[in-house]
């Protein structure tokens, strides 16, 4: 058995940080590149609810953050440029859109993860044009993602032989309302879904988390970044 002193916590709050980081650097790499348009598009392509559906999972994908997209929700509807109807639509989207971090944390392309980091920040070094030192920002982004995820990951699983932790995720497995509020307050606290949901993942894969506390976990992420 381990003790929580024994687990190298300096490794894990390090490569949230990087985890966090690169969310935020390949979201506004996006916004710079693609984000002058998005208000138009929004007043454009949000007649119907299935288009607003649509634009909610494009503008998260944009943005790495559904709450930002929220925030931009309302304050359309606040301005009287959207009905609630539209809103609801991009809202739903939103949540959607959040996933695809999620997605790109399951690829297994950990052998070329420090290639991302390194392109992109020659891109940003060298690169003339903001639009070219914004694409490299992505890259970055991307890297750092995946850098920080593996930094944690072996920490990650030592985890699941401490007793204190062993206990909780006991709990979370048997009692799907904690794992949910769990997963609303962290997100809630973060401000991002896909890194609570990205963290949880890790877990899972070490074998830290069941799948019945993980479920939960990740509607009470999509709550809490609401």
């Amino acid at each position: 058995m381990m003790e929580l002193t024994s687990i190298r916590w300096d490794i894990i709050l390090g490569g949230f940080g990087l985890f966090l980081i690169g969310i935020n650097f390949m979201g506004d790499g996006l916004k710079a590149v693609a984000g002058d348009k998005l208000r138009d598009y929004i007043d454009k392509y949000t007649t119907n609810p299935f288009s607003a559906l649509l634009i909610g999972i494009a503008i998260t994908i944009v943005m790495q953050s559904s709450s930002a997209s929220t925030a931009i929700t309302i304050g359309l509807v606040r301005a009287g440029l959207m009905n609630l109807e539209q809103a609801a639509g991009i809202v739903m989207g939103a949540n959607i859109g959040t996933t695809v971090t999620s997605l790109l944390i399951s690829l297994d392309i950990d052998s070329f993860v420090l290639y991302f980091v390194f392109v992109g920040a020659m891109i940003i070094c060298f690169g003339k044009k903001q639009k070219i030192k914004s694409t490299g920002y992505i890259i970055l982004g991307f890297g750092l993602i995946f850098f920080g995820l593996n930094s944690m990951g072996d920490e990650l699983a030592a985890i699941k032989d401490v007793p204190a932790f062993m206990s909780f995720a006991e709990a979370m497995s048997t009692n799907p309302f904690l794992s949910l509020l769990a997963g609303t307050i962290m997100t809630g606290a973060v401000q991002a879904s896909a890194a609570t949901i990205g963290v949880v993942q890790k877990m899972y894969e070490a074998g830290a988390l069941t799948f019945s506390a993980v479920l939960p976990f990740v509607f009470g992420a999509n709550i809490g970044t609401t």
